[in-house]
């Protein structure tokens, strides 16, 4: 397998390939098969890119339909009927009746441009340049939404001062620590040395730091704190959005409306580029123009993006995904906890990990390694990668499920 031209010229900063050193070739559903013609099951899922998996033969058809008709693929942010048919299906099939109501800024197509675009606009809106974000976040890799993330491997690489954040611990970390009276008293306490935020910005399951759920109540909580002292409050759903937590939305468990949501990664339906930023109208405060890029009218995006709505509904995705989930948390809690008690388990939907923290972190590596040589994909996170990512497209089949599980079990037994 030839692997030379990458190695001889492509950048060093390249990562994912190190953990999965084949050439691939062809992906479906959730199997990916390399130049030689072996099969992977991925439980990496493109990082949560693919959640309705590889080449969807649904949206693929959709794909192929438009190109055959020379429809425009790039036009910036002019209006087209791709873009006009993905507005209407976002608003009316998936916005509206969740009770929702938001207006919808196209952005550059990453998560973390649409990060910028919705603290740019918070600061644009309360006139305050601080923001609340907490340990254990990662929110992209831009200068602003770095700011944010919390992984100081990541922050290193800026080669410059990320200011205006103040990071606060997430509820997991210190038992007994009411973290909402944490962040009163610091915007109460004229000696906190912390300036009143203009935003919370929040995953409401912490996935690249450690697959860790924060509990509806605590959601409601951060919602009530937001309203109380006029903060907004940006829900990042970049990775856990597009049903990967069992709800179209992750904090719809908790029965509340974020005053910004950020979706990227699966918004695009199949892997392609989309990022959106959804907002309140009252807070649509931008000059046109004011915050833009060149690939922000992406039309495959529109198209693959609206195809994935239509399919995920017709599909019964969000209930599927419950239901695969709890086959997930039964088959670790059998099979994975029972062999070491300090080994942890955490997760909801589609997406879980296996933290080894508390034995040798560096197990997860050789977990990972090893499930790869069993032509399983999957990935590491958390503090320190302790947490083996357990993250399939959401169409995966019972029985590839449990045959990647069984890799996991079986894997994890020998490393210990």
């Amino acid at each position: 397998m030839n692997t030379n031209a990458f190695e001889t010229y492509e950048s060093v900063v390249r990562s994912y390939c190190r953990h999965f050193p084949k050439v691939f070739t062809e992906a479906k559903g959730a199997v990916i098969k390399d130049e030689d013609g072996q099969e992977y099951i991925d439980f990496f899922c493109g990082a949560g890119a693919v959640n309705y998996g590889h080449n969807n033969s649904y949206i693929k058809q959709k794909l192929v339909d438009y190109l055959t008709t020379d429809g425009i693929i790039h036009a910036l942010d002019m209006y087209t009927v791709p873009k006009r048919e993905f507005i209407e299906t976002l608003e009316e099939k998936i916005i509206k009746p969740r009770g929702l109501n938001y207006k919808i800024q196209f952005c550059g197509p990453t998560g973390t441009n649409g990060v910028e675009a919705a603290i740019k606009l918070a600061r644009k809106n309360t006139g305050r340049s601080n923001i609340f974000a907490f340990m254990g976040c990662f929110h992209g890799m831009t200068l602003g939404a770095l700011s944010l993330t919390s992984e100081m491997y990541a922050r290193n690489g800026a080669g410059a001062s990320l200011n205006d954040v103040t990071h606060i611990p997430a509820p997991y970390m210190f038992e007994g620590l009411d973290v909402i009276a944490y962040m009163q008293t610091m915007i109460d306490d004229d000696h906190s040395a912390v300036s009143k935020p203009a935003a919370v910005v929040m995953e409401t399951l912490q996935a690249e730091g450690g697959i860790r759920p924060f509990s509806d109540q605590f959601l409601r909580d951060v919602r009530a704190f937001c309203d109380k002292n006029d903060i907004l409050m940006i829900v990042d759903d970049i990775q856990v959005g597009c049903c990967r937590c069992g709800t179209f939305f992750s904090f719809e468990r908790a029965g509340i409306q974020p005053d910004m949501v950020v979706m990227s990664k699966s918004i695009g339906g199949m892997g392609m580029p989309l990022a959106i930023v959804l907002l309140k109208e009252e807070l649509d405060k931008w000059k046109p123009g004011e915050h833009n890029g060149t690939f922000r009218g992406n039309q495959l995006s529109f198209i693959a993006g609206t195809a994935s709505f239509e399919w995920l509904l017709e599909n019964n995705v969000e209930a599927e995904t419950r239901r695969k989930g709890e086959i997930v948390r039964e088959y670790l809690t059998k099979e994975i906890l029972s062999l070491d008690s300090r080994l942890e388990l955490r997760g909801m939907g589609l997406i879980w990990g296996i933290d080894f923290g508390k034995i040798d972190a560096s197990l997860t590596e050789n977990v990972i390694e090893k499930c790869f040589e069993r032509h399983l994909i999957c990935e590491c996170a958390g503090r320190n990668g302790s947490v083996l990512k357990i993250m399939p497209p959401l169409v995966i089949e019972d029985e590839l499920l449990k045959q990647g599980l069984d890799i996991i079990a079986q894997t994890t037994k020998e490393t210990l």
